[in-house]
């Protein structure tokens, strides 16, 4: 695995009804561009999508949003984003989502945020990848999922050896730590062997 450069949030195109999801999209968003961290993102200019997007190149951080064409008007596309994908139809648009990201974080949002974080912790606990999957759990958003999650193994469904490994974090100040806690370091560039000045 890479250093931790570039982070994909799966988030609402809705801001919520509570203005703490708004207000930790906005922490997230600003964390990650003083920590220099990029943002990966379905490409959309409302809700906590764009309110996240827009944080990140607030703080100075880099924005990739990757949308599929079906989805430029429903969504309002943010013009204004560093790089704009447009994807022809969702599966490209979330292997390209993929390839882009280190990390994956999932913020409140609706099925499609669902749909999006459970087929990363899929393809971890399938060994398709070893990139940090983790789960903003903003005022207990998330809760029914994390106790579902417990369900399906105390049921037997989640076997040994087969675990869904991922993070939570209950707070927006809390992500970016924990995911850089998570990636392994990139290894530190080895020193040049020194030259002889007889022969420079």
């Amino acid at each position: 695995m890479t250093q931790l450069s570039s982070i994909c949030v799966y988030c609402g195109s809705s801001a919520g009804d509570d203005p703490i999801y708004a207000e930790s999209a906005e922490r997230l968003g600003s964390a990650m561009g003083e920590a220099g961290l990029g943002l990966v993102y379905g490409g959309g200019a409302i809700g906590l999508m764009g309110i996240t997007a827009r944080s990140v190149m607030a703080a100075g951080g880099h924005v990739i949003g990757i949308i599929p064409q079906f989805l430029r008007e429903r969504e309002v596309m943010l013009e204004t984003a560093h790089e704009l994908v447009v994807t022809e139809d969702m599966h490209e648009r979330k292997r390209i989502m993929f390839e882009r990201a280190d990390a994956f974080v999932a913020l409140p949002g609706g099925i499609g945020t669902l749909e999006e974080l459970v087929e990363m912790m899929t393809w971890a606990q399938l060994g398709q990848h070893k990139k940090p999957v983790l789960i903003a759990n903003i005022n207990g958003f998330w809760d029914p999922l994390i106790a579902l999650l417990r369900h399906m193994a105390d049921a037997g469904f989640i076997r040994n050896g087969f675990e869904v490994s991922y993070l939570v974090a209950n707070t927006a100040e809390d992500i970016v730590p924990k995911l850089l806690a998570a990636t392994p370091a990139a290894p530190a560039p080895r020193a040049a062997e020194p030259i002889p000045i007889a022969d420079l």
